[in-house]
């Protein structure tokens, strides 16, 4: 049993604000290299606001695992920079007004400037990506990239109001969607870390299992929301879709925890437990 006080919105960020704080510093000096270009205004508005969940995996995996001195910064922000770039052409796609309880990108700026914003948040990353030495972080970019891709263009072909929705076709959608980036910082954070093959696996299943629970929780956030993927959910045999999902986030959840056995016991370990349990109740 943990000794500790509950875990809630407020006592996990104080638990984790130190990492959230490098990463917020990293943002910066990234977006300062491109102080003069006309991206830079708009790069500074995309970027402000997000809670840095994935960023902060990576941190935590490479911690987690300890015997390198490579700096897990650089591709942290990267991460962060696809994330924000995902959601600038989701934005435009649901045709969403609102982000973060402000304007969306597109909004805010026209749908040129997000086109060509989002381009170059891409051209920002690969020259993260040929900062490292090890190839191994390249490829997991431009895998997950596509990946995504894949993702957002499987739900971009469905009709929530007519079609139905396979439970396992909907598994894969999120993973390939959101899951695959949050697999993707727990492993690149394992590769930079100096872990072994079993070691990085194991951080790569922890983030993948994270991000099923993770999306499963967002989508009972948008519940009720007709033109929102999950509405489209079929469940054979379940009346109670919302108990059933909630249900399903618990046991990716509770997979997500177990895939970390095999690494030794340390702080980092231990909040990316924590990064779980809470989302097995709430979201984050």
């Amino acid at each position: 049993m943990r000794d500790e006080d509950p875990l809630t919105v407020s006592t996990l960020m104080d638990r984790m604000r130190g990492y959230h704080l490098k990463i917020e510093e990293a943002i910066k000096v990234e977006l300062d290299r491109y102080e003069e270009s006309n991206f830079y205004g708009s790069l500074r508005y995309a970027l402000e606001g997000g809670k840095r969940i994935r960023p902060i995996i990576l941190l935590l995996s490479a911690e987690s695992i300890g015997r390198s001195d490579a700096n897990p910064l650089p591709v942290a922000v990267a991460v962060e920079l696809l994330h924000t770039e995902s959601i600038i052409h989701d934005d435009i796609l649901d045709s969403e007004i609102l982000r973060r309880d402000r304007p969306a990108f597109h909004i805010r700026y026209g749908m040129g400037a997000s086109l060509l914003t989002a381009d170059f948040v891409f051209g920002m990353i690969l020259d993260i990506a040929s900062r490292y030495e090890d190839k191994r972080i390249a490829r997991e970019l431009s895998s997950v990239a596509l990946r995504m891709c894949k993702g957002e263009f499987g739900e971009l072909k469905i009709d929530p109001k007519t079609y139905r929705l396979e439970w396992g076709e909907y598994i894969n959608m999120i993973a390939q969607k959101t899951a695959s980036l949050f697999e993707a910082s727990a492993k690149m954070g394992g590769i930079i870390g100096g872990g072994k093959n079993d070691e990085i696996r194991a951080l790569s299943d922890y983030g993948y299992m994270l991000g099923i629970s993770y999306q499963i929780q967002d989508d009972i956030l948008d519940w009720g929301k007709e033109d929102k993927m999950a509405s489209a959910l079929k469940i054979e045999g379940e009346d109670d879709k919302m108990s059933y999902l909630k249900k399903m986030s618990e046991i990716y959840a509770i997979r997500a925890k177990q895939g970390l056995n095999v690494l030794r016991d340390t702080k980092a370990k231990k909040h990316l437990l924590d990064l779980a349990d809470f989302i097995i109740s709430h979201q984050f």
